[in-house]
This record gives C-alpha cells, structure tokens and sequence, in this order.
C-alpha cells in the first residue's frame, strides 16, 4: 500500500506549518475522509468469503476475483450498495457450481444489508474540524456514489450545516473536476480537493489544475489504490495524517 500512496511531497509533520489565507475553496471527500466506509464492506466481504467455503480457490483467489467482477459491475451499474449486492451475486454464480438458491440469495444479500444497518462512525475530530474550517473558508463535499445513499449519509452524520454545497458524482476524474470547478466559479490557486483515494480525490483534481490534500485511510479500496501523482508546477499537494490537521494549515 505504500508504494501505491507514495509521493514526493513531504508527509506530516514535515509540512512547513504556515496557514492559506481565508477564504480558501475546500472539496471534501466523504467515504473514509470524514466517516468510515470500507471497513464495513471488508468485513461483510470476509463474511461472503467464509460461506462461499471454495474448495479449490483460495481466500485471496475468491477475492481477486470478487474485485475483477467489482470493477465491471462498477462499469455498467455505478456504485453503491445496489452494485455491491450485484458483484456478490455474481461472484457466487461464477465460482460454485451450487444452484442459487432463494435463502442464499438472501444470505448473500444479508452481508450487503449490514453495510447498509452501520450506523455513521465519524472519524477523529472531524465534526470539530469541519466547524472551525467553515468559520474561514468555503466548504463544499464532492463525492461519488449513489445519490440517494450518500446523501443519507450525510444528513445522519450530522453535518451538513457545515457545507456550502454537495455534490455527488457517478465519477471523479478531471471533466467531473473542471465541471464542479465551473458550477462554484472556482480559482484553481486558491482550491483543494481533500480525500483518502489517489485514484479518485488526488491525481484527477490534479491533472484538473487543482491544489489536493492526501489523507491516507488504511482501509482504502483496493479500486481506488494509485501511485500518487506529482502536483504540476505552480500547484501543491500535501499529504496529512488526519483530518483535524487541515486546521493547522487554513
């Protein structure tokens, strides 16, 4: 995972320690920046794992194949539970000669549910952070998913009143950040995306000309690992160790 996550940039506590002025324009991320997210999908996967019980595929092969299926389902569904239900499905129907019986269909559907039954877990200081951030600059969440389900979340987590707009997007890339770039008239100088994912937070709002701030989760998605990219000249990326260490910088 570190080579995945690795970076020229200076980490932690190496960052020189000087504040951005005011009125700076923060995107934030959602799953496993602000709240935790794939922890609960991990071990409703270890779940699906363990009453599979392959008799010739490994753990590790069942899960290789469980992510390539992911990814295609991700492809032609979007993400969400709705397509996490569809992958486990399917994985099941690919690997077991077993008829798909309607109660394993709904024991299958069951590990799914439990994803859906968690109840919004903050990460560290992030409700604080979110608070005295607000009080100097302009916050928006930029997210990706399913809208129904995200936005959800959002009003369980408690806070909402702290953004000045949210977006939920079928994918973050670089159109998707020039696009909401537009929507908020914002100066590329003068904003970062913030998130866990290289894939999806920090390399596309890069190559979009935006500042980006890597706060690594240890749970990232395995979809989502990429080596992170080197900020072009002219714009800045650093990586943090947690989100309340935003507030030592803006």
């Amino acid at each position: 995972m570190n080579d995945l996550f690795h970076s020229n940039e200076p980490q932690g506590a190496n960052v020189s320690i000087s504040r951005h002025s005011t009125n700076q324009t923060l995107l934030i991320d959602a799953d496993d920046t602000l709240w935790e997210n794939n922890i609960y999908f991990e071990r409703a996967i270890a779940s699906f794992i363990s009453y599979l019980d392959h008799r010739v595929h490994t753990p590790e092969e069942v899960r290789d194949h469980l992510n390539r299926v992911e990814h295609a389902t991700v492809l032609s569904h979007g993400y969400g539970l709705h397509s996490f239900r569809r992958s486990l499905i399917t994985c099941f129907e690919q690997l077991t000669d077993e008829p798909l019986t309607a109660d394993k269909h709904s024991r299958i559907e069951c590990f799914a549910q439990s994803i859906a039954d968690q109840e919004i877990e903050l990460l560290p200081r992030v409700a604080l952070t979110l608070a005295e951030l607000a009080t100097r600059h302009r916050l928006i969440m930029v997210t990706k998913g399913d809208k129904i389900e995200q936005t959800d979340k959002l009003q369980r987590s408690g806070l909402s009143p702290h953004f000045n707009g949210v977006e939920v997007l079928h994918e973050k890339n670089h159109d998707a950040y020039q696009a909401v770039s537009a929507q908020y008239a914002c100066e590329s100088c003068n904003t970062w995306m913030i998130g866990n994912s290289p894939r999806s937070d920090i390399n596309p709002a890069l190559s979009a000309g935006l500042n980006a701030i890597f706060i690594p989760h240890d749970y990232t998605w395995v979809l989502e690992h990429e080596v992170v990219s080197q900020p072009p000249d002219g714009q800045h990326l650093l990586r943090l160790t947690t989100f309340a260490d935003l507030t030592r910088h803006f």
